[in-house]
């Protein structure tokens, strides 16, 4: 039994069948807590050392970083079932998508800072903080997550690429 199987033999009916129904959206979403894991790592980071006073480039270099691994996984696991693009015609899709997703994820964080100036000295060190991670880890991710989502499915893998997948036999 493999470790998808014994996950879903645990998870009781009737959300058996809406997870495996939604395998997709479920493996994605796995991908992107871990990527949002690795994202948020870099920022804070950069953030509080050689880019303390530049966090919207620290963010920009964060996703850049997470986006790479979001790509390893997300080809390899949440999309493997999809194909059917010359492989670098996939990754220059995915990486232009990915990039325009840098923009999706990094508004919110410019516009805390730049237009509505959450940032000191005209609020608090820990307002401002806090406005960052909410705009930029929060805020800017969900957006970013969203968008991505939807690009892949549509240009990446879209549904006319799908190699159906069996669905596994409920457990008894």
């Amino acid at each position: 039994m493999t470790v998808v199987e014994a996950t879903l033999a645990r998870i009781p009916q009737p959300y058996r069948d809406k997870a495996i129904k939604h395998r997709e959206l479920i493996k994605f979403l796995m991908v992107g807590g871990t990527t949002w894991v690795i994202d948020t790592a870099v920022f804070l980071l950069l953030k509080t050392t050689v880019l303390d006073t530049k966090p919207v480039t620290a963010k920009v270099f964060a996703v850049l970083v997470a986006t790479i691994v979001s790509y390893v996984l997300n080809r390899e696991w949440s999309f493997r079932t999809r194909g059917g693009r010359e492989r670098h015609h996939e990754a220059a899709l995915f990486f232009l998508i990915s990039g325009a997703g840098v923009a999706v994820y990094s508004a919110p964080l410019a516009i805390s800072r730049y237009v509505l100036e959450l940032q000191v000295p005209g609020v608090s060190l820990v307002t401002q903080e806090i406005a960052d991670f909410v705009s930029g880890q929060i805020v800017g991710t969900l957006a970013g997550m969203a968008f991505r989502w939807w690009a892949f499915r549509r240009f990446v893998w879209p549904e006319q690429f799908v190699r159906r997948q069996p669905v596994p036999p409920p457990a008894d």
